[in-house]
């Protein structure tokens, strides 16, 4: 999806702003090299809004700008990465690319409440390395013969569609939250919720999900 052109070029605010966007979109392109990326900047801030397929979330990065400016566009995160400037915080923007469906049904910006009662971010962590461990265990089970795509998926829809201990989030969000280097050792985290919408938050990104539909698409799953 693109919605208007928009500037051509933006100013991070620094060089610490150019460089943690250069890392989430460097993320999300490991996990899929055709990336392409939704840019919604208003005022001074830049959102940038990705789907990493393994997790079935849509993760949220956001950068402080230097200035004030008004964008809407999907473009390819790839070629996005190519125009981030980390010395100076220059990021030059690519042409628009036709979005994929995701990029059209974005989290609401506004009416958010607290959920409470969520575990730390260390004990997220550390669900997060029983089910990598249980993953792993459970796979190493079926032996050669029985190691088909369609039984480990089995196993990973059950152990990434359970949720985490005192909310609806599924464990797939917060794996993708420390995959994607959101969920870091001690840093603050908090869910909210806004209509069907759930949403884990850190300083350093978002995690996203409808759970009216369970999710964003059809489920897939990573070990690790």
């Amino acid at each position: 999806m693109s919605v208007q052109a928009g500037p051509r070029s933006l100013e991070l605010d620094g060089p610490g702003e150019a460089a943690d966007l250069a890392a989430f979109l460097g993320r999300l392109l490991r996990y899929d090299r055709a990336a392409a990326v939704r840019l919604q900047a208003h005022g001074g801030a830049l959102a940038v809004f990705g789907r990493p397929p393994s997790f079935d979330v849509l993760a949220v990065r956001t950068a402080r700008l230097a200035h004030e400016a008004d964008l809407d566009v999907t473009v390819s995160a790839g070629e996005l990465l190519d125009g981030v400037e980390e010395t100076t915080g220059a990021l030059r923007i690519p042409s628009a690319v036709t979005g994929p469906p995701w990029a059209g049904l974005l989290p609401p910006r506004g009416g958010w409440r607290p959920v409470e009662g969520v575990p730390d971010a260390e004990a997220m962590r550390g669900v997060v390395a029983a089910a990598v461990a249980e993953f792993r265990s459970r796979d190493e089970e079926l032996g050669e013969s029985g190691r088909t795509r369609a039984a480990r998926d089995r196993i990973g829809a059950d152990i990434w569609s359970r949720t985490l201990a005192g909310s609806e989030l599924p464990l797939r969000a917060v794996h993708a939250a420390q995959s994607l280097g959101f969920l870091r050792p001690g840093v603050p985290v908090a869910l909210f919720a806004a209509g069907a919408w759930l949403r884990l938050r850190t300083p350093y990104g978002s995690v996203t999900l409808r759970r009216a539909t369970g999710g964003l698409g059809a489920l897939q799953v990573s070990p690790a």
